[in-house]
């Protein structure tokens, strides 16, 4: 087992949303304690186990809730017995290789000795694994604080603090201290952070502004996309977003979407469960002709469209959270990035040409 192996054993408590946030684990070790064991710590069981480990290693990655007996997280003092099961969870897929430092130009809005925000650009994945092990979000931060002996990449108990898919861009919030990261990780989970999304849609919703509730689960056809499960349902985790009408501009929308909850893929497979998925989200069929004219010429105004901007039109433009060290409220304003923008304007050109028409 090679050293990168032991760095795993650190989960990090990021949220993964759209804001995007359901956390996935994923099963790296797995050991079935022998009829005969006798009571021993799970530290201590481990560290005889996993090459290369350390006790004190083992002892933060059961304070990260990696550390699973029979499927519940248990602290480094749990007393294993005998045919107790127990498994080593991260939140991505193991792989063989250590978080590099890469020299990824990244687009810093703020930073101070607690905190660090940054503006995320569409296609950059936030985190290694799924095939994805460099030129992430996180091999860029390894790299920006390489000369910052306190900062190790794979310590959960620094980083990111919550996630973005790949295609969605915008603001999100590094934490730098274990410290910071246990504040703003409280903050998410109690659900007191400002998070505000910009999208265009197929359709306008109606009623121009509301709210969808709904247990948000993976798909049981297709493992790639998430899921509206009715609240309460047995399947999927409880769900929120209220969304506002911004801007009607005939076969699509731009609307505004807040998140009270953070599930994976939440305003995408919202949006798509009340019937306006986001326009070009190839997943969840917004990349189709969902409204307009049936005509080609209409067909190569939204291939043009799709063009400008070949991903999901979703950026986390806003950003609020009370400052770990100081207590005072914190706001970041993203831009919408070009892609975005200039479809929206097309978009919107034609709209006032259709209505010049009437």
């Amino acid at each position: 087992m090679e050293d990168a192996d032991i760095d795993e054993l650190y989960l990090s408590a990021s949220a993964t949303t759209d804001g995007d946030d359901e956390r996935e684990l994923f099963e790296h070790f797995r050991f079935v304690a022998d009829k005969g064991q006798q009571l021993l710590r799970v530290d201590k069981f481990l560290v005889t186990r996993i090459e290369k480990s350390s006790r004190n290693r083992i002892q933060q990655a059961a304070d990260a809730g990696c550390i699973l007996v029979n499927g519940r997280a248990v602290k480094s003092n749990y007393r294993v017995k005998p045919l107790d099961v127990v498994a080593v969870v991260m939140d991505r897929p193991r792989y063989e290789l250590d978080i590099i430092p890469e020299d990824i130009s990244i687009n810093i809005v703020y930073e101070d000795d607690t905190v660090l925000v940054v503006d995320k650009p569409a296609g950059m994945v936030v985190h290694p694994g799924h095939g994805n092990y460099s030129g992430t979000l996180v091999n860029a931060l390894a790299w920006h604080f390489k000369d910052n002996p306190d900062y190790d990449a794979d310590d959960p108990r620094m980083g990111l603090v919550h996630r973005i898919d790949k295609d969605t861009s915008g603001l999100l919030v590094v934490a730098k201290t274990p410290d910071a990261k246990t504040v703003l990780g409280r903050q998410f989970f109690e659900k007191t952070t400002k998070r505000e999304y910009m999208a265009v849609v197929w359709g306008c919703p109606s009623p121009r502004q509301g709210t969808i509730v709904g247990n948000i689960g993976r798909s049981l056809s297709d493992r790639l996309r998430m899921d509206v499960f009715p609240e309460g349902s047995e399947y999927g985790r409880h769900a929120v977003t209220h969304y506002e009408v911004l801007e009607d501009l005939g076969p699509v929308s731009v609307v505004k979407c807040v998140l009270e909850t953070g599930r994976t893929h939440q305003i995408r497979a919202h949006m798509r469960h009340i019937g306006h998925p986001l326009f070009s989200d190839a997943r969840y069929g917004g990349d189709q002709i969902l409204r307009g004219e049936r005509t080609a010429a209409y067909r190569k105004f939204v291939d043009n469209c799709v063009a400008l901007c070949p991903r999901q039109a979703l950026h986390a433009r806003t950003l609020g959270f009370v400052h770990p060290s100081t207590r005072k409220e914190m706001f970041f304003t993203s831009e919408v990035p070009d892609d975005m923008r200039q479809m929206i304007e097309k978009w919107r050109q034609r709209a006032a040409q259709v209505n010049k028409n009437l």
